[in-house]
């Protein structure tokens, strides 16, 4: 329980002798949280969960407060985040399963078939972050998420530019924190976990009460556990060189699986409550208001470590570190974010939060911490995106930027030149799930198409500062403004590639008809 306080005590130890010399570029980590809603985090208003290791960071760097996800579920958020393209332009616009391969959802038979196992992959002409630092000399790897590709096609991590790989590649197969395997690069590395599939219920007659019920749900090898291992593991074997490090954390995405000691805190903390018992889905849980919490305050923790591990190696003050999240918290599976009022000061519950475009679905926190260059304790406004991270890391990297993107850089925020910063005439974001969605945030305005899919053309538009939750359509009152968010709409969309993310209601075709 102490082993989140290292950072703090180790940030006043000196390792001049070990400082990276000045023309190395800086060592890039960008951590990826899993689902974490805006208001999650102390330093953005939470005032149940702890997450004192992050507080300091924002307090050493630089908090975002108007950042955007890519999208407001995983797959296509992470495709816009490497690709550096809204989801108007992107390949990957939802989460595809890709269901034409089989029965996919079949948690046990994709252990053993990695046929059934990933999502659909990204275009083989993809150009992603990763491959365009290795050209200022990079050494890249990835822990974590993927679900940008499966297994045995052209889209895993390794054949995108990672020199390494650890973690899950399939999104389903991460709907179980104690899985029977993780990928290292390209073998699977089996754990001391049996098969367990994601919705198991609790055995009849099981006493809700009793924790011992719960004991299938958590076994020997902790998924994030491992991952962190793996993470300081590539630190230390690339301290000597530029490394940029992509660390997407399953955390905290459901299912309820947290270490015993975090979980017994919030325990103590929050005091006895109702048991989960598995009726929407993931696995049962006897404490979840404190399993969630515990989840974000590990992740919190294993922050701390990382940056005690760049201390010790003499890397801290020549590393540049981003913490975000793909989208807002989620709705269902026990978390019941609504009780941590995760998306704060925006709506959490089904409708507002992950899954949709609005803001407690896609704007995120960020946190950008680099010694010398991003002032200490610093805020900034500036409407940003997913799609402005790759600009952004090659601009830091100095290498050029020799592919498309919608994004722009936002280093000269960073380096408190807001003078130099250019800004986008809008952000827009696009999902083909939950009734098919657009948005556009222009300035203060934000406008939300939500039933493309049932044919709806319909744009709702939102005044952000006098009604950040977004309950009141006022068009009819704007007109001009609503005929500008229709005109970028059409705009930044072009039909997909791929046929399950087209839009009949826009006059697109399946290519297959």
């Amino acid at each position: 329980m102490k082993a989140y306080f290292i950072f703090i005590g180790l940030a006043i130890l000196s390792f001049d002798c070990h400082a990276p010399a000045k023309q190395r570029p800086p060592n890039i980590i960008y951590i990826l949280a899993d689902d974490l809603g805006y208001g999650e985090l102390g330093c953005y208003g939470q005032q149940m969960i702890e997450t004192p290791n992050l507080d300091r960071l924002a307090r050493e760097g630089m908090r975002f407060t108007d950042h955007y996800a890519g999208a407001p579920v995983c797959a296509p958020s992470r495709c816009v985040l490497l690709t550096g393209q809204h989801g108007g332009h992107a390949f990957i616009r939802g989460n595809d399963e890709w269901r034409e391969r089989g029965p996919v959802w079949d948690y046990v038979q994709a252990v053993q078939d990695p046929n059934l196992e990933g999502q659909r992959p990204l275009s083989p002409d993809s150009v992603l972050i990763p491959e365009l630092l290795k050209q200022a000399g990079y050494v890249t790897g990835m822990i974590g998420k993927w679900g940008l590709g499966a297994p045995l096609t052209d889209g895993i991590p390794n054949n995108q530019g990672f020199d390494f790989f650890y973690g899950y590649n399939c999104q389903r197969q991460a709907h179980n924190l104690y899985p029977p395997f993780l990928w290292k690069d390209t073998v699977k590395e089996w754990l001391h976990n049996q098969v367990v599939a994601p919705g198991t219920r609790l055995a009849n007659g099981a006493d809700t009460l009793d924790i011992r019920s719960y004991d299938l749900y958590h076994q020997s090898d902790y998924a994030p556990e491992r991952m962190h291992e793996q993470a300081i593991h590539f630190m230390r074997t690339h301290k000597d060189q530029p490394f940029f490090l992509y660390y997407a954390s399953p955390l905290p995405h459901l299912p309820l699986q947290a270490p015993d000691n975090w979980v017994q805190h919030y325990v103590d903390k929050f005091g006895n409550e109702p048991p989960y018992t598995g009726r929407q889905g993931y696995f049962p849980n006897r404490y979840p208001h404190a399993a969630y919490a515990a989840m974000i305050s590990y992740l919190d923790e294993q922050v701390g470590d990382l940056m005690s591990w760049l201390i010790t190696l003499g890397l801290e003050q020549n590393t540049l570190i981003i913490f975000s999240s793909d989208n807002g918290p989620t709705y269902t599976g026990g978390a019941d974010t609504e009780f941590f009022d995760s998306a704060k000061p925006f709506k959490t519950n089904y409708g507002y939060g992950k899954g949709f475009v609005h803001e407690g679905g896609i704007r995120v926190p960020m946190i950008v911490r680099w010694p010398g260059h991003v002032a200490p304790g610093s805020t900034s406004h500036l409407p940003c995106a997913f799609y402005d991270v790759l600009p952004t890391l090659c601009d830091v990297a100095g290498v050029p930027v020799d592919t498309y993107t919608d994004g722009i850089s936002f280093l000269p925020t960073l380096l408190g030149k807001k003078d130099e910063q250019k800004k986008h005439d809008y952000l827009y974001w696009e999902l083909a799930e939950y009734t098919g969605q657009q948005a556009v945030r222009m300035g203060k305005w934000k406008g939300i198409r939500d039933n493309l899919l049932n044919d709806s053309l319909h744009i709702a538009l939102f005044d952000l500062e006098a009604d950040p939750q977004e309950l009141h359509d006022v068009g009819k009152e704007h007109l001009d403004i609503l005929d500008q968010i229709q005109r970028a709409m059409e705009e930044a969309h072009i039909p997909a590639a791929t046929d399950r993310f087209r839009y009949a209601v826009l006059g697109e075709s399946k290519k297959s008809e």
